[in-house]
């Protein structure tokens, strides 16, 4: 008797339709019984199922029916369970948002990808970096930055410029978006286990918004980040094509 599979899907026909197919050929668990969740779309529904089932502890299976799909598999229906035997695990931790609003309202949230901070408004944004408690950039004017993790360093954080990062590195990466001054400043590349906050300078004139993967918590005057150990992500890979694999090809293209 194979696994207990798990299908979820993203809105599109393509994910729709082979919810259907795997569903009928293979049966549909509840997300809370299954021993695998099998993830339909691109890589924006993959980010979804993992914030969505983290409580779980099952292992995610991505299938490509969007368009990139960094962090899926090739879509087929037939041997689905002799791939999931034969999944590589990658264990992912995400990053932890505290973000404080305009308002004065507290707002967490996790990213897997990355924290991202963007201009509001008509003019540079004007942020100050500290690490660990010490200020490290007094202003940074800029359309905005973001802290990536490693799994996360392919996506916007590269986009923008920044390093890939091995999976497995301790480090995440802290990417200016169109740094105007200071001019050159590229970013760094920060322990895992630091603690970054970011605070807007001039909120009022010059507004700030944060996300994390793309999920907002608003205009923002500071942010806080720091990496969710206590939280694994479970994703799984076919064999020769896991997150290494990936990253490293990502730098030959």
């Amino acid at each position: 008797m194979g696994p207990k599979l798990a299908f979820t899907a993203s809105d599109g026909p393509s994910a729709q339709k082979a919810l259907a197919d795997l569903s009928s050929r293979y049966g549909n668990a509840a997300p809370a019984e299954a021993d695998v969740i099998v993830a339909l779309g691109g890589d924006g529904f993959m980010l979804h199922t993992l914030h969505t089932t983290q409580e779980l502890d099952v292992p995610v299976y991505g299938m490509n029916r969007g368009t990139v799909g960094f962090l899926m598999n090739e879509f087929a229906l037939e041997g689905l369970e002799e791939r999931l035997g034969d999944a590589e695990l990658e264990v992912i931790n995400p990053l932890r948002m505290r973000a404080t609003t305009t308002a004065g309202e507290v707002v967490e949230k996790l990213a897997i990808n990355e924290v991202s901070m963007l201009r509001a408004g008509p003019q540079a944004a004007k942020i100050a970096i500290s690490v660990d408690g010490r200020q490290r950039l007094a202003e940074l004017v800029c359309d905005g930055c973001l802290i990536a993790t490693p799994a996360g360093s392919t996506a916007y954080n590269y986009s923008a410029h920044g390093p890939i990062l091995p999976i497995g590195a301790d480090v995440l990466a802290l990417t200016a978006i169109a740094a105007f001054r200071p001019r050159r400043w590229r970013g760094a590349l920060l322990p895992k286990d630091a603690a970054v906050r970011f605070d807007v300078i001039d909120p009022e004139k010059r507004p700030v918004m944060a996300d994390a993967d793309s999920r907002t918590a608003g205009v923002v005057t500071s942010v806080e980040v720091t990496s969710a150990s206590d939280i694994r992500h479970k994703v799984l890979f076919d064999p020769g094509h896991g997150l290494e694999e990936r990253l490293i090809r990502e730098q030959f293209v």
